[in-house]
């Protein structure tokens, strides 16, 4: 793909507050000389928002402050005028009931920004979680040229002498504890060596996805993913970027050239290749909604299916994302994506370039950090879409890490109403489970919890865990975080709060998982479920007023991106009327 710029100079979109001598214009302009710009800054300078999640309670992005420091001089450098710009921080580590619950509304104001200020481009400045997606689809919604730059993951944990990645560690070591491997106090010492750095999760967690969903979406320039926080070359990254915005104006490249079907498709590839979380499901069908592309769970399923996880990472592998950047990052496994013909290589970037003029010349730098195809460290790594009438729209599961002698399975449920319902019974000896058992929890989905929280990889019982079973299978209508690993079934769709099968599954039923034919089957005849699904009450706790209300009255299934029902589809980013 060729991409032919705009003519330039053209108009800007700025120049509608900021060029000429009406009244209007001098009323913007001459608030914005009180901070000391000259006039010629005001003349034909591409005006570039830096949209900063930076946030003392966003942790993972607490450096972004001075990131957007080299973002700036990029800019200047290269003839833009930078105005930072504070946008919500969905912090994973700090809201409740679930920072999921507020990337809908982190997307819908950062877009009303975008649409109602003097940008002519946009800096997307991400780290955790939720705060990649919601930019990427306020981005997608307005059409304004943009690009992404992350933090970058933090340094390696060490502990014992063993590798610990933040989130993957806590899991182990918590369930160490409970089963009587670990002590408290050990667990306790852990807790500063698994977050020794800046940057968000060192794991291929759900940050660290969305970071290489990212760059292979084509959003950030090549190598952006991997790079450590506090790495230099990661501000060298951040002024490169800032200096690219500038001509991505010039040439009026905007998301929906890069954000293509075959974009898409592509990201969805690399996110098998790399054991990407399952959360950027949710997300990217979210991103490729606001956009206008119809990517739906069978495209997952199709695109990913046959795809080997080749990257030797946590959780489900050995290294964390420092070794990753020091094989050569992302674009070693796109290369090699690209080479088994698993990528579309002309697909464009915001470099200008393909996506293969930006990897063919990718060297490898540690074969047992990225793994050869033919020796890949899961055989079909990509995420697993199973349906059946225990979920007719789809749920989803990651095979690279579940155990192989749980992928067909037929067990007795043992239900848990919601949340609060397994706190109270999980630790009780006298519930009776066992390992061949499936645990099954409701009501916590985009309506349930509501917000669809990282509950789904519910811990197993402590009679359980001290017979030495690590893993049992786990469905719910939640999610699960990216750092996390077990034969979990997550984004029961729909949900149980939304008069879903799993709303009536009942402790004792019986239910078939396979995975190889993507089959989840509630084993009771059609009319007993639909007696019981015309039986079916709400349990779900619901809000009356504010924005919890508004989530629950408009979110969509997990199956569509559980985004709010009137913000689908590119508005793009039109210059109103003054109102002065």
């Amino acid at each position: 793909m060729t991409f032919k710029p705009a003519k330039w100079p053209r108009k800007l979109r700025s120049a509608e507050w900021y060029s000429g001598s009406t009244k209007d214009v001098i009323y913007h302009r001459g608030w914005m000389k009180n901070q000391g710009y000259p006039d010629d800054l005001f003349d034909g300078r591409p005006v570039i928002g830096i949209l900063n999640t930076w946030s003392d309670m966003t942790p993972c992005n607490g450096h972004l402050r001075e990131l957007a420091e080299k973002v700036k001089a990029g800019i200047w450098e290269a003839g833009g005028f930078p105005l930072e710009v504070p946008v919500f921080s969905a912090s994973e580590n700090t809201f409740r009931p679930t920072a999921m619950m507020f990337r809908n509304l982190a997307a819908l104001s950062i877009e009303e920004q975008i649409r109602g200020q003097p940008m002519d481009g946009c800096v997307l400045m991400v780290g955790c979680d939720k705060t990649t997606p919601s930019l990427l689809m306020a981005a997608a919604s307005c059409d304004l040229p943009s690009i992404v730059v992350t933090g970058g993951p933090m340094l390696n944990g060490w502990f014992q002498g063993e590798r610990v990645g933040a989130g993957t560690h806590l899991w182990r070591f918590s369930e160490a504890v409970k089963a009587g491997e670990m002590t408290q106090e050990e667990f306790l010492s852990a807790e500063s060596a698994v977050t020794r750095s800046s940057g968000t999760c060192n794991t291929m967690g759900t940050a660290s996805s969305m970071a290489s969903m990212a760059e292979a979406l084509g959003m950030a320039l090549s190598g952006n993913a991997a790079i450590p926080a506090v790495d230099s070359r990661r501000r060298v990254m951040a002024q490169l970027s800032g200096r690219r915005i500038v001509q991505m104006v010039k040439d009026d490249l905007k998301p929906s050239d890069v954000l293509t079907r075959a974009a898409f498709e592509n990201a969805i590839r690399c996110n098998g290749a790399v054991g990407g979380s399952t959360n950027t499901v949710v997300h990217m069908l979210a991103i490729a909604g606001r956009v206008g592309i119809d990517i739906t769970l069978d495209d997952w399923d199709r695109c990913g299916r046959d795809i080997a996880t080749i990257l030797n990472l946590q959780p489900s592998g050995k290294y964390l994302m420092e070794e990753f950047f020091y094989a050569g990052g992302l674009p070693v496994v796109l290369k090699r994506l690209a080479e088994a013909g698993k990528l579309h290589k002309d697909a464009l970037t915001v470099s200008g370039e393909t996506v293969w003029d930006e990897i063919k010349d990718a060297v490898n730098g540690n074969e047992d950090v990225i793994l050869p195809i033919d020796k890949p460290l899961t055989e079909k790594g990509g995420i697993a879409v199973l349906k059946g009438n225990l979920a007719p729209k789809g749920a989803i599961l990651k095979p690279s890490a579940a155990s192989a002698h749980l992928m067909q399975h037929r067990g007795r449920a043992v239900v848990f109403e919601d949340i609060d319902d397994y706190k109270a019974k999980i630790n009780d000896d006298a519930l009776d489970i066992d390992e061949t058992c499936i645990m099954v929890l409701k009501n916590c989905g985009p309506k349930g919890y509501p917000g669809m929280a990282e509950v789904g990889n519910m811990g197993l019982p402590p009679k359980v865990l001290k017979k030495g079973i690590t893993d049992m299978i786990r469905i719910s209508d939640a999610r699960m975080s990216g750092t996390a690993y077990g034969t979990v079934i997550l984004h029961t769709s729909p949900e149980a709060a939304a008069g879903g099968p799993l709303a009536v599954v009942q402790s004792g039923d019986m239910i078939e998982v396979d995975v190889e034919n993507r089959r989840l089957h509630l084993d009771i005849s059609d009319a007993e479920l639909a007696e019981r699904l015309s039986n079916w009450q709400p349990s779900h706790e619901t809000a009356a007023s504010g924005y919890a209300w508004l989530h629950q009255a408009h979110v969509e299934g997990a199956d569509t991106g559980a985004d709010l029902d009137f913000l689908k589809g590119c508005r793009g980013a039109p210059v109103g009327k003054d109102s002065h």
